[in-house]
């Protein structure tokens, strides 16, 4: 997703107190608008489809995730400000950052490499950690869901899981997350832990330093099939990150490093990280963003790639 303004919205239109300017993105949740109350600062606001809210008790869980993901805090973040569960057109509202995605910046500047990239890397471990604090995985951690404003990463797209749970989603075969960037763990359909986001990171991090996604492109059943296996290609990634991105790559989530242990030794302070969430134990208090079927995710690794 991009936060580029690109289609204008029909004149006069409004969510809420928010009048729509632009369509500047689309996802499995809904569609993504630059939009602004009067006097107010932009913001991205994410009109949810009715699908995934089309009842009162999804509307409920949004509500819950919604109080959960307000309390995430960081400049790496693009903080939820507001959001309306209940209205007769359900929407969310996070920071507007007017920057291109990581994807669109390599594509345009090319590779990250030296500080940039150790720059880049730490920065994106803190924005995961800052998800972690409060209890939720993002699960779906790519470069297009990765903003560059100036040298520094923002992580994007906060989706709500739980919601995507729901069994008229999951009967139309729907894929959380994208192929490429999904720990192996998920696509053994395992709990996740924070041991997947880590993954993801790393995944992301080998796209900034070579401008290719790790696992390759091709079909998504061959591009999983290589990340269940642990095939991947850091080749002309800088030799600093190389040692840490090889070993968070590890197909078993507890040969992974730690987000604190990543941020210390990429130069940055870490701080305390909730405990890992094991795929036997109790559930994360909530997973994030949901992107659509095989057919659009496979389309998504191919662009990515």
């Amino acid at each position: 997703m991009t936060t580029t303004p690109g289609q204008q919205a029909p004149p006069g239109m409004r969510v809420g107190d928010y009048t729509l300017l632009a369509r500047i993105g689309e996802g499995g949740m809904g569609v993504v608008h630059l939009a602004q109350k009067p006097g107010r600062e932009r913001v991205a606001l994410k009109v949810l489809r009715p699908h995934v809210v089309g009842d009162e008790e999804a509307r409920a869980r949004l509500a819950r995730e919604v109080n959960s993901l307000s309390r995430v805090r960081s400049p790496r973040i693009a903080e939820i400000v507001d959001a309306d569960p209940w209205g007769p057109v359900p929407f969310v509202a996070t920071r507007y950052v007017p920057g291109l995605s990581l994807h669109q910046h390599v594509r345009e500047e090319g590779p990250l490499g030296g500080d940039d990239l150790t720059w880049f890397a730490r920065g994106l471990a803190e924005a995961i950690q800052a998800v972690h604090r409060v209890g939720v995985l993002h699960r779906d951690v790519k470069p297009s869901n990765v903003l560059m404003e100036g040298r520094n990463p923002v992580l994007i797209d906060f989706g709500l899981a739980r919601v995507a749970d729901d069994a008229t989603i999951t009967r139309t075969g729907w894929l959380l997350g994208t192929p490429g960037y999904l720990a192996p763990e998920i696509l053994y359909g395992h709990e996740p832990t924070s041991a997947a986001d880590v993954h993801s990171w790393a995944a992301t991090v080998a796209f900034a330093g070579t401008g290719r996604a790790p696992y390759g492109k091709g079909p998504s059943v061959a591009v999983m099939d290589r990340v269940r296996r642990g095939e991947h290609d850091l080749t002309g990634l800088d030799p600093a990150l190389v040692a840490f991105v090889e070993h968070a790559l590890s197909p078993e989530p507890d040969r992974r490093p730690t987000l604190p242990a990543l941020i210390a030794a990429l130069g940055g302070t870490p701080t305390a990280e909730r405990p890992r969430v094991e795929a036997n134990g109790p559930t994360p208090t909530m997973t994030m963003p949901i992107t659509p079927g095989f057919a659009q995710a496979s389309q998504d690794a191919l662009d990515v790639a």
